[in-house]
């Protein structure tokens, strides 16, 4: 018999998604509708938590978890996993508000996640791609994964992914109330904690779509603190190989 997920928490973190919310809930209801969905509100002022209340109000199935402002990707997810832990969720997923991680692949992902510890919906495996994206959007997201792969050396090709699904045993060991990166660099962090634990990740293809409606939330300082911390864990990274090898009297 194939082993059972347990109890699966969906994380959508919003920030003015008014014009989503609605649409993405109720497609994720039909996708998986054993699944429970938290939408994690950072203080939205378009009325987002507003309309997230009255969705929960009708389906027993969606929570919705107010925060006090706008404090970024990666703390709502943080918050979210510690809110999923804390009402005993087995497994938690990472998936954006605005249409672009579709509701409908997420049985894919979950049923890789049995004989996995944590999986990835990859753009940049084979089967993955992305729809409506301008050229410079496609060549960042390319050469920050390759970047990521020489700079870390994980042999995972959609290391900013940001649709997941983490097994909690793993986020409890990798002790992700730690991870303070946000955007692209919190979804690397978390992969190279998860790589370094030993656990197993699995890559399964997706279509990622550009947003229809709204603003994205991407920008160069996103970009920048990526590289940034991504080549500070390299250089560390190296230099404790470095140093453990001398200590056993291995030659570099």
């Amino acid at each position: 018999m194939e082993p059972t997920l347990g109890r699966v928490l969906v994380i959508v973190p919003t920030y003015n998604e008014r014009g989503n919310l609605s649409m993405i809930t109720g497609r994720l209801r039909a996708a998986v509708p054993e699944a429970h969905i938290l939408i994690a509100d950072d203080n939205s002022p378009d009325g987002t938590g507003a309309i997230a209340d009255r969705i929960a109000a009708a389906d027993d199935h969606v929570h919705v978890l107010h925060r006090p402002g706008k404090q970024g990707l990666g703390a709502a997810y943080v918050h979210g996993f510690r809110w999923a832990i804390d009402r005993g969720y087995d497994a938690v997923v990472e998936m954006d508000a605005d249409g672009s991680h579709a509701p409908e692949q997420l049985p894919l992902l979950l049923d890789a996640a049995r004989s996995a510890d944590a999986v990835i919906g990859s753009r940049w495996t084979p089967g993955g791609k992305v729809v409506n994206w301008p050229w410079h959007r496609f060549l960042i997201s390319r050469a920050g994964n390759v970047y990521v792969r020489l700079a870390l050396g994980m042999k995972v090709g959609d290391a900013t992914g940001g649709y997941r699904v983490y097994k909690v045993p793993v986020l409890e060991k990798i002790d992700f109330e730690t991870v303070a990166s946000q955007g692209y660099s919190f979804q690397v962090e978390l992969t190279w904690r998860t790589h370094r634990a030993g656990f197993r990740i699995v890559e399964v293809p997706i279509t990622f779509a550009e947003r229809e409606r709204g603003a994205s939330k991407m920008s160069s300082a996103i970009v920048r603190e990526a590289l940034t911390r991504v080549t500070v864990w390299g250089v560390r990274s190296r230099r404790d190989a470095l140093l453990g090898r001398r200590k056993t009297g291995d030659q570099p």
